[in-house]
C-alpha cells in the first residue's frame, strides 16, 4: 500500500539522524510519534496539513529554508492535500 510519501535517511550517527521527506500530491506520512526533538528545514515553499493525535489540525505554511523545531513526543500525521507539487523537507532529529 502506497502512502504517497517516502523518507531517505541521509546521515545517522550517535548524535543526529537526518532524513529527507517527500510527500507527493495527495500523499500522507501516516500517524507517527517523534521520540526525539527535531528540526524541519523546508526545501520548498508550500503548505502541509498536520493532524495531531488529538484530532486538532494545523496548516503549516512552509517557506524554503525557514526552519522550525518541535519537541520530542509530538504525534501527528502529515499530508500534502492541496499542492500539485511534491512537498519536500529535511528532518534533523537530535538523538543525544
Amino acid at each position: 500500500m502506497s502512502t504517497g510519501s517516502h523518507g531517505e535517511v541521509q546521515l545517522e550517527n550517535e548524535h543526529f539522524r537526518v532524513t529527507q521527506w517527500t510527500i507527493e500530491p495527495g500523499g500522507v506520512i501516516p500517524l507517527h510519534r517523534h521520540e526525539y526533538e527535531y528540526v524541519v528545514v523546508p526545501l520548498v515553499t508550500d503548505t502541509m496539513h498536520v493532524t495531531n493525535a488529538d484530532g486538532s489540525e494545523i496548516v503549516a505554511e512552509l517557506v524554503t529554508g525557514r526552519s522550525y523545531t518541535r519537541p520530542a513526543g509530538s504525534e501527528h500525521q502529515v499530508e500534502n492535500r492541496t499542492s500539485s507539487a511534491n512537498v519536500v523537507f529535511v528532518e534533523v532529529e537530535r538523538l543525544s
